[in-house]
């Protein structure tokens, strides 16, 4: 990971499969004074709610034998889900050019869904990604941390 600065008027871009915290710099790239602009979170729901469908059987083309599919992990497919809605999201705010410059937060898993959704983002505007887990803390606390990275 490259050293990156967080500009006055920066957003960063904190979530994971469920969070997601839309920040931005009020401040300057020396002393960052990160501003929560919006969050989106997604309910935590019981796998039974989230897909009720068994897994299915295919019959071989040869013989009589039969396979079983693989379930659905259901958690894991709505946390795809959420984080393509905050990818379609950073999309709207960089087209209506609020967002001009962004540091993307979020754990290596979510960074995996979040970068082809984001691929069509112009250049220049992600300045940075870092692939750690900080949805759960508090803004000083991001600020901290962040502050470690640069």
């Amino acid at each position: 990971m490259s050293r990156f600065d967080i500009g006055h008027k920066s957003w960063v871009i904190v979530c994971d499969g469920a969070k997601a915290l839309f920040l931005r710099n009020d401040g300057d790239a020396g002393l960052v004074n990160l501003t929560v602009v919006d969050h989106q979170s997604q309910p935590d729901e019981a796998t039974r709610d989230l897909g009720s469908d068994r897994p299915g059987r295919v019959h071989q083309s040869q013989g009589a034998g039969r396979s079983a599919m693989e379930d659905t992990d259901w958690h894991e497919q709505a946390e795809a889900d959420f984080l393509k809605d905050v990818a379609g999201k950073i999309e709207k705010l960089v087209q209506s050019h609020e967002i001009k410059a962004m540091i993307l937060v979020a754990p290596p898993k979510a960074l995996g869904i979040l970068r082809p959704e984001l691929a069509s983002l112009p250049e220049g505007v992600l300045r940075a990604e870092v692939d750690k887990d900080l949805v759960k803390m508090t803004v000083p606390e991001i600020e901290k941390h962040l502050a470690a990275l640069r």
